[in-house]
């Protein structure tokens, strides 16, 4: 199945560590990292793009410089080598909010989750999710845009004016650009599957995700 994960630029700043300021240099200067831009403006990159932007990353960190790392990037792309994906380590130290509309969907993806070592709490109700969020402190929030009859683009932006928790939005309806626009990090689109579902949270709550740095604008 394609994977059409969407993070935002400030999502990406906190999986990765990299400043925004940095993202939008290295498009503007190399041009080989290209994310897709919403009518609002936003940056959307992709799962792909994230996972290159990680190999630039480790480049960097072992010694090259920014252009020799994206020539040798550039390089593999051309060639189709596959790059290095990094998995996110100590799971079990995590707890993830999972607010669902369909309470069988939810107890299924609560009992996936949990089988790949994350603490869970499972809210079927907006207002619920929000309590869940003053009182517990999840490393990141599912929200299911159609909770509470459709309050799911709502509780984003309440859930981003009082907290920076990271949020991953899901929905069966194409509401990427409302959910990016509300506050969300990343956006999923229904039917998502468990493996699909795993790999988005391993990518937001990241070890520089778990520093709870300041939210990064886009």
């Amino acid at each position: 199945m394609l994977d059409r994960s969407i993070y935002s630029i400030g999502a990406v700043s906190r999986m990765l560590g990299i400043p925004t300021a940095t993202l939008r240099t290295w498009q503007d200067r190399y041009g080989v990292v290209v994310p897709e831009r919403s009518p609002g403006g936003h940056r959307l990159y992709s799962r792909p793009q994230v996972e290159q932007l990680r190999f630039l990353r480790d480049q960097s960190a072992a010694g090259r410089s920014s252009a020799d790392a994206h020539r040798l990037l550039q390089e593999r792309l051309d060639a189709g080598v596959a790059l290095r994906n990094t998995k996110t380590e100590d799971n079990s130290r995590l707890l993830i909010l999972l607010a669902q509309q369909d309470r069988y969907a939810a107890d299924f993806a609560e009992y996936f989750l949990r089988t790949e070592g994350y603490d869970v709490e499972l809210v079927t109700d907006a207002d619920d999710a929000v309590a869940a969020v003053g009182h517990d402190a999840p490393d990141l929030a599912v929200i299911d845009l159609l909770i509470s009859g459709g309050r799911g683009l709502v509780l984003c932006a309440q859930l981003r004016a009082t907290s920076d928790v990271p949020i991953l939005a899901i929905s069966p309806l194409a509401l990427r650009d409302d959910a990016l626009d509300a506050g969300a990090s990343a956006f999923l689109q229904k039917p998502v599957d468990s493996l699909r579902l795993v790999a988005a949270i391993q990518d937001l709550v990241g070890r520089s995700a778990l520093l709870r740095p300041e939210a990064a604008e886009s």
